[in-house]
């Protein structure tokens, strides 16, 4: 083996005063770290790609889930409105028996009267208006008349929570 010995410039020289064995070892080290970075560089990628794919993933399983839940609340909000109908037909319907078998004369018939006709006329307006109806017909009385609600509003929870605590 040589010893290597130093010129008086600073590179390392073997006795025969070459440097080439240095510069081929300091190049082939330059190749083996561009070579690493390429590598670091492709695999970087292939992460990001598998990232991006994932993320796609995600994005359309929480789309689709998002179309059912939207599915079945509309599907929830057509059941609620069509037993809505159905318990007015009910109610109608109940209206309409009372008006052909509640007496019709004296204080007794009118009093009766007047109750069946309320009940066929509240289930004809449930059985049209729906439940939507309903609740656009509520959210205006409460428009006009603020105070008497907040006020029946305050008096039902009083109620409830007198129920609830007994």
């Amino acid at each position: 083996m040589a010893n290597p010995t130093t010129s008086p410039k600073g590179k390392e020289e073997n006795r025969t005063g070459s440097t080439q064995p240095m510069e081929k070892a300091r190049e082939n080290a330059g190749q083996a770290v561009d070579k690493a970075k390429g590598a670091a560089s492709a695999v970087g990628e292939m992460v990001g790609n598998a990232a991006s794919a994932v993320g796609q993933s995600v994005s359309h399983a929480a789309s689709a889930v998002g179309q059912g839940v939207s599915s079945a609340a509309s599907t929830v909000g057509h059941k609620a409105e069509d037993l809505t109908s159905s318990a007015g037909a009910g109610i109608r319907h109940l209206g309409e028996t009372l008006q052909q078998k509640a007496p019709h004369e004296g204080m007794l018939g009118n009093a009766s009267q007047a109750v069946a006709s309320t009940v066929t006329n509240t289930g004809r307006y449930i059985e049209e208006a729906g439940l939507s109806g309903m609740m656009d017909d509520l959210t205006e009385v409460i428009r006009r008349n603020p105070l008497p609600a907040v006020l029946v509003g305050v008096g039902v929870g009083v109620l409830i929570g007198r129920l609830l605590r007994s």
